[in-house]
């Protein structure tokens, strides 16, 4: 059985990264799941937050959990006033597909027509991937 909470967006840390209010619970942390955003320090990090927040702050979220990560957030896809976010944000050029975590490999084709209609971090000629950028970061 999939479940599914249905929840307030309450606030948004990044482009991949909320808080929600849930019937009957405390507040989650929810990673979106299968994308990654770019980090805040980085070229359209604040940009990408931004595309999260007026997506999603203050609406209503269907939260389709999937796992929890090593911060103990909730990995999970998020759907906020019928838009599947996580989705809307490759689409926007807002996060990259995470390869490393992909399922639903439709989006690598959304990836791509944002990629050529230079959308988002697509407008940058070699926009640095997230994991790539925290990896430098830690040396």
């Amino acid at each position: 059985m999939i479940t599914i909470l249905l929840c307030l967006v309450v606030g948004v840390a990044d482009g991949d990264t909320l808080t929600v209010l849930c019937k009957g619970s405390e507040k989650m942390k929810i990673r979106l799941s299968e994308i990654d955003a770019p980090e805040k320090r980085q070229p359209f990090g604040s940009r990408s937050k931004l595309s999260l927040s007026n997506m999603c702050l203050q609406k209503k979220a269907k939260i389709k959990p999937q796992t929890k990560d090593r911060y103990g957030r909730t990995v999970a896809r998020v759907i906020c006033d019928g838009v599947d976010a996580n989705e809307e944000q490759v689409k926007r050029g807002m996060a990259w597909v995470y390869d490393k975590y992909v399922r639903d490999q439709s989006l690598y084709s959304i990836q791509d027509k944002a990629r050529a209609s230079k959308k988002g971090l697509w407008a940058d000629n070699k926009p640095i991937k997230p994991w790539e950028y925290r990896r430098g970061n830690k040396r």
